[in-house]
């Protein structure tokens, strides 16, 4: 699948067309729901699984890396197969109903066999829907408002994060299967109103490029992949990069639930509740950083929100005073909205214009490595340190595991600043 329409790699906020709101709220929701449903396994999994035998947080790290597993198996293979083919949107057919169908019974897991299980026939399907539908993005948004087109994703992702560690809390007090049977109701229904509104948008870019499907082998796959990461320095930069990202990211829905109930003492509603409120600041963040990646640069902008989150995720690293906590989290939380925002937005402009899918698989096996090893790192060093940091029984552990990892990316990020500015 290739794209006729021109991307412009110049940064700008000139107003949206009308036409291009309704493209982005539409390609927004499933995004929603698989963020909805991604939020529920990975925040709420971690607390049903710390019920089962055995389930000490380096395997709960383990279980929940499985998702980076998942990443670096399918999501090339998926994004770059679905390059070859007249429509993307078959693949987000295919996958979504075993997504749903495996949350539902995941919920209903009673050992850690099971939640295994489970866990991994979701996370193979999600990669199967999800490296296509994302590709749709450069497809059909130029780049001149990639950034704000990922804006209005994150806000979609926000809302489906909200809604999950909101209502989830409640929904898991009453009753532990229902936050994960909720969530797939919701999770298909969003995805139905997706197919229903965008196949004709879709189907319009298609007949435009006049592509003819092509066949491809997995070695063919494998030499397009070779040959984008030996010609394009940037993209690799942005790889490294992003996976260490994720990694903090991975490390930090995993246990913040369990950081909050077994390290501060609270209530898993009130935890959730609590979440829920620095999901505000996520969103508030999610709305302007692509606005100000626009304007004045996403690299730049990144810069900035990489150092903020990284320095505030050391507060709670160093700190157990409740107040003291409470009070850097709006800052991390605004940090790590930028973060989830943008990373996308400023690796649209590097990527081949032939190698949508592949360039948005590659960014998820980035993202891949960094939730494979992020629930770990912090799993074993919460077990690790939970003689040391005994206020919290260890789980302040995974803030530094999350700040370092974070704050590694810059000079990978310095590399990319140089080719932001020269566009």
């Amino acid at each position: 699948m290739t794209t006729s329409h021109a991307h412009g790699r110049s940064h700008g906020d000139r107003p949206l067309e009308a036409k291009e709101w309704r493209v982005l709220a539409v390609l927004g929701l499933p995004t929603f729901a698989y963020a909805l449903a991604t939020t529920i396994v990975t925040t709420y999994l971690p607390v049903l699984a710390a019920t089962f035998s055995g389930g000490t947080t380096t395997v709960i790290g383990l279980l929940i890396g499985v998702e980076g597993l998942m990443a670096l198996l399918i999501a090339v293979p998926a994004g770059g197969w679905s390059d070859r083919r007249a429509s993307r949107l078959p693949f987000v057919m295919l996958g979504t109903p075993v997504l749903v169908a495996a949350l539902v019974l995941m919920g209903f897991s009673g050992s850690m066999a099971f939640a295994a299980l489970w866990v991994v026939v979701f996370f193979a399907a999600y990669f199967v829907a999800y490296e296509p539908y994302r590709a749709l993005y450069p497809d059909l948004v130029d780049d001149e408002i990639a950034g704000r087109a990922q804006s209005t994703q994150a806000l979609w992702r926000g809302l489906g994060t909200f809604a999950a560690i909101g209502a989830g809390g409640a929904l898991f007090s009453l009753s532990k299967p229902l936050p994960f049977v909720v969530g797939a109701v919701i999770t298909a229904a969003a995805v139905v109103v997706f197919l229903a509104s965008i196949h004709s948008v879709a189907r319009e870019r298609a007949d435009e490029d006049e592509d003819e499907e092509e066949k491809a082998t997995v070695r063919d796959e494998l030499r397009r992949l070779r040959g984008l990461l030996r010609e394009h320095a940037h993209v690799r930069s942005f790889l490294y990069a992003n996976a260490l990202w994720e990694l903090s990211l991975g490390a930090l829905k995993t246990f913040i639930i369990l950081y909050l109930t077994k390290g501060m003492g609270l209530a898993v509603t009130a935890a959730s509740l609590a979440v829920a409120g620095a999901a505000v600041f996520i969103l508030a963040a999610s709305g302007a950083g692509g606005k100000l990646g626009d304007r004045f640069g996403r690299a730049r902008v990144m810069q900035i929100a990489v150092l903020v989150y990284g320095i505030g995720l050391l507060v709670p690293f160093l700190v157990t005073t409740k107040i003291i906590v409470a009070a850097a989290t709006p800052l991390i939380a605004f940090g790590g909205g930028i973060l989830m925002s943008l990373p996308y937005a400023l690796l649209q402009p590097l990527m081949p214009e032939e190698e949508h899918g592949l360039s948005t698989g590659l960014y998820s096996l980035s993202r891949g490595i960094g939730t494979a090893f992020g629930p770990l790192l912090a799993g074993v060093a919460i077990q690790a340190t939970s003689g040391l940091f005994t206020r919290t029984d260890g789980y302040q552990a995974m803030f530094g595991v999350c700040g370092v990892a974070v704050l590694a990316s810059l000079p990978f990020l310095a590399r990319l600043r140089e080719c932001d500015d020269a566009d």
